[in-house]
């Protein structure tokens, strides 16, 4: 499907209907050349006429393989997607007083996020006269830290920022869990056994 929608982008040989076009790349001349003199060209090599740049006046096609070509735009975008990969930041928010039920159903759901592959904002909300337990939130998000300590590490040590105190986390890995803890062959423990040397009758 991705592939159709690549193709379309494209117009090739007889679908490039303007009077002439620029012709550009290593195996033709450079230069405007009528668009049927530029298609007896491609064809002269076994190759096609592949319109690069529709806006352009004229436009600018290329000699090219198409399968090839296509093959390498395909590529391209692989990689200029894999380069901006947009990092998902998920929020957790806890008040001063979280019970064990809450605390752990957010838990639950940071695993969850960490594993995905986002990363985890949590913070502590303090209310008016509740910033006075600050040390307890702080407490709080670093417990938080310690348990999720397989699935993400601290980017973001607790800090205050006005009524909020926030740690970040950013997810381990795939398989860096194993990876941290490498397989540790044991040591080969050598016994040497040390004998006494026999008393000789000069040493008496």
């Amino acid at each position: 499907m991705k592939n159709d929608s690549l193709k379309e982008q494209y117009r090739i040989n007889e679908r490039i209907r303007v009077r002439e076009v620029r012709l550009v790349g290593d195996n033709v001349e450079q230069g405007v050349y009528p668009t049927s003199q530029a298609l007896k060209m491609a064809e002269d090599q076994g190759l096609d006429l592949v319109e690069i740049s529709p806006n352009a006046a004229p436009p600018v096609c290329r000699v090219t393989d198409y399968q090839k070509f296509l093959y390498q735009q395909k590529k391209r975008q692989k990689e200029q997607k894999a380069k901006s990969v947009k990092v998902v930041v998920k929020e957790i928010r806890f008040g001063p007083q979280t019970d064990d039920h809450d605390y752990n159903f957010k838990l639950k759901h940071a695993k969850g996020f960490l594993e995905e592959g986002a990363k985890v904002k949590a913070y502590v909300f303090f209310k008016g006269r509740s910033i006075l337990f600050k040390e307890q939130g702080e407490v709080l998000l670093l417990r938080f830290a310690n348990d999720l300590e397989e699935y993400g590490k601290v980017e973001q040590l607790p800090v205050l920022e006005g009524k909020r105190m926030i740690i970040m986390l950013t997810p381990k890995k795939a398989g860096s869990a194993a990876a941290s803890k490498p397989a540790v062959s044991k040591p080969v423990v050598k016994k040497v056994v040390v004998t006494p040397k026999p008393k000789t009758e000069e040493s008496e």
